[in-house]
């Protein structure tokens, strides 16, 4: 599950493989409930974060490897390469606020929309709901159960929107299916949807640079040559003025990474 609002240069050693920097990781914590008739409702303590597409991947002497909407040919000239120069830097919770626009307060998650920062603006962010013990996203089984939230509209206007949805990501990322992502679930790998974005700089632990196209209206996006695709359910996709319920049904059970638009 995961909610949307549209929307240091250190030596390390690197191996092939998608996997974190040396700055710790910092991920928010989130109080959730589970409630039952008999017992009522009892505290959770999970934690949150943010989608690796937000993150900075950097080579070893802090050089991005991927700046603007472009991958840099020097760090990144195919794949393979990208992988073993780069890395996918940890966040501070400090960070988390300052960088992203997000920050939590007990049981409550706050994103902002535009953040500026000392290295620029960020714009929107994707974040998502991880275990307690913080090494996997929560998975949710709600046959005959219920799922409540709130959320404050009251600053998402007309021409902004809000959203919350479930995906079938792999709980742990895609850690455990390809031996090329090291960094999982707790860096907000392996994300996935029905509309099977094409935007996602790493899929199936590989860099998604082959065929990239740079976008010609956002400064930090870009299509590469393949999506990743899964169901999605769309529980709540609103602002102050109106909102939507969509179920979006896909032929694939699990993630999974197609070309063109299969």
């Amino acid at each position: 599950m995961y909610m949307r609002v549209l929307s240091v240069a250190t030596a390390i050693g690197l191996a092939a493989a998608q996997h974190p920097g040396p700055i710790s990781e910092g991920n928010p914590p989130l109080v959730t409930s589970f409630c039952t008739l008999a017992g009522g409702c009892v505290p959770q303590q999970k934690s949150i974060t943010v989608d690796a597409n937000w993150r900075w991947y950097h080579g070893a002497s802090g050089s991005n490897c991927y700046d603007g909407n472009s991958w840099d040919s020097a760090l990144c000239p195919d794949p393979t390469t990208c992988i073993e120069n780069c890395v996918l830097e940890g966040v501070s919770e400090a960070g988390y606020r300052s960088t992203y626009g997000i920050s939590t307060t007990d049981d409550s998650l706050t994103l902002d929309f535009i953040t500026e920062h000392a290295y620029g603006k960020n714009v929107g962010s994707r974040t998502y709901l991880l275990n307690g013990a913080g090494d996997g996203y929560e998975m949710f089984r709600l046959k005959n159960t219920e799922f409540t939230f709130d959320v404050d509209v009251s600053a998402l206007v007309c021409g902004l929107n809000g959203a919350l949805y479930f995906v079938q990501m792999d709980e742990d990322g895609g850690a455990s299916r390809f031996g090329g992502n090291t960094a999982g679930a707790k860096y907000g790998t392996g994300y996935c949807d029905a509309q099977c974005p094409h935007d996602i700089k790493y899929i199936d632990g590989e860099s998604n640079l082959l065929d990239w196209t740079p976008s010609v209206s956002d400064p930090n996006s870009g299509r590469g040559r393949y999506g990743s695709c899964c169901v999605e359910t769309d529980l709540w996709e609103a602002n102050k003025i109106a909102t939507a319920f969509t179920p979006h049904s896909c032929s694939v059970e699990e993630a999974f990474r197609c070309e063109g638009i299969d």
